[in-house]
């Protein structure tokens, strides 16, 4: 069986007060394009056909205090593609969102 697909989660442990994000790929050092994470900010992962402003946007607006969700709405709303893309984030105080394109390949979800 040949692998198909990206998986990335993004999550917060509320008793430790932390967050991170992993993935899993098919394609090689899929990480260093779908991994953002900040002390003081939050977590994102970026895949599909990722905007890589995404990562260090989302964890700059995190880090100004701006909710996940503002953050996802903010992203999506100044990219044209943005039905190709996919996006998770979970911001600092743990609050998650996420974000999956119509344009996306099949299967893709959150």
């Amino acid at each position: 069986m040949q692998p198909v697909a990206t998986f990335s989660i993004v999550a917060f442990d509320p008793i430790r007060l932390e967050w991170g994000v992993a993935v899993q790929s098919k394609f090689l050092a899929a990480a260093a394009v779908v991994s953002w994470a900040r002390a003081n900010a939050g977590a994102v992962a970026t895949q599909s056909y990722a905007n890589l402003a995404y990562g260090p946007d989302g964890l700059d607006m995190m880090a100004r205090g701006m909710a996940a969700d503002e953050v996802i709405e903010t992203l999506i709303g100044s990219d044209e593609d943005f039905q190709a893309r996919q996006v998770g984030v979970v911001d600092r105080k743990g609050r998650a969102a996420a974000f999956t394109g119509e344009g996306c390949q099949d299967w893709a979800g959150h």
